[in-house]
């Protein structure tokens, strides 16, 4: 029998978990899988860590949005445990879990976890320190991710980044960018700019319909400084899964960067409020598995 940590925010989702943990746990007991669950509370990681060390664990389930990924990936890692991983999304927007295209439906996505394929899949790295597994932004609309209100995300999911978004098109500011690759170095006027592990981030599903998360290479979209007409037709544009293609945005690809502003530029990582610019991110090849379909 397997035995496996099922980490969870009781929080995400409007706590949706907490109706279905009894069918998690029958579901796993039927897989033959014997499942831990530790529910992740403030100042507790001295209790997660020893958790860790007390338990030979075969793999971690968690459950949650990209934020609590993001925070549970970083313990792991950072505390040298690298163990396969199975998502239960359960957040607002689930950026990661989508991108992978691991159901929505929990008893599909159990049984994505428990039938054993894996995916080995990139991460970035910021300043050699903080890992993001889906996005890294900064500049217009990132501040939405981690500013709107807890009850707006209940109530109207991602609709509720959306609409906080659309009413700041107007009060846009372009700030100088300088970003440095292994082959190219970049200056432009640009309102925001977004490093992609995968398909779908902040919401928008395909935004970048060819990205491949397991190529050790970053997506980067940089939107330069624009009309409020170019701009809002821009985020109509990914909003209903269109191409970014055009003048207004630049794409670029590499193996890692060093991106230079404003230091008032905080970025959103993994729709977390993250660092200040400037920063070194670099992505690390295939550095985690993943349960995929």
């Amino acid at each position: 029998m397997k035995k496996a940590l099922f980490v969870y925010n009781p929080n995400s989702g409007g706590s949706r978990i907490l109706q279905r943990l009894d069918l998690i746990l029958k579901t796993a007991q039927e897989n033959d899988v014997c499942l831990f669950p530790y529910r992740i509370a403030k100042n507790s990681n001295d209790k997660f860590l020893a958790t860790l060390e007390l338990n030979n664990f075969d793999y971690v389930i968690i459950s949650g949005g990209d934020g609590t990924l993001n925070t549970t990936v970083n313990f792991l890692l950072k505390n040298n445990y690298n163990m396969p991983i199975g998502v239960i999304p359960a957040g607002t927007c689930n950026d990661f879990a989508n991108s992978l295209r691991i159901p929505n439906k929990l008893v599909d996505c159990l049984n994505t976890i428990f039938t054993g394929k894996t995916l080995d899949v990139d991460l970035g790295i910021i300043n050699d320190e903080l890992y993001f597994l889906n996005t890294c932004a900064g500049g217009l609309f990132v501040d939405v991710s981690f500013n709107t209100q807890d009850e707006l995300k209940r109530n109207f999911g991602p609709l509720a980044y959306y609409l906080k978004a659309l009413g700041e098109v107007a009060h846009k500011k372009p700030f100088p960018l300088k970003i440095t690759t292994e082959t190219e170095c970049i200056n432009v006027k640009g309102l925001l700019f977004c490093i992609l592990n995968g398909t779908q981030g902040g919401g928008f599903t395909n935004l970048i319909k060819d990205a491949d998360i397991s190529d050790g290479l970053m997506d980067m979209v940089i939107i330069k400084n624009c009309y409020h007409i170019d701009l809002a037709s821009l985020f109509f544009r990914a909003l209903s899964q269109e191409s970014l293609n055009t003048k207004h945005a630049l794409r670029l690809k590499a193996k890692e960067c060093f991106i230079e502003g404003p230091d008032d530029v905080i970025l959103s990582v993994d729709g977390e409020k993250g660092p200040s610019l400037p920063v070194k991110i670099k992505f690390l090849q295939k550095k985690i598995k993943v349960f995929v379909p």
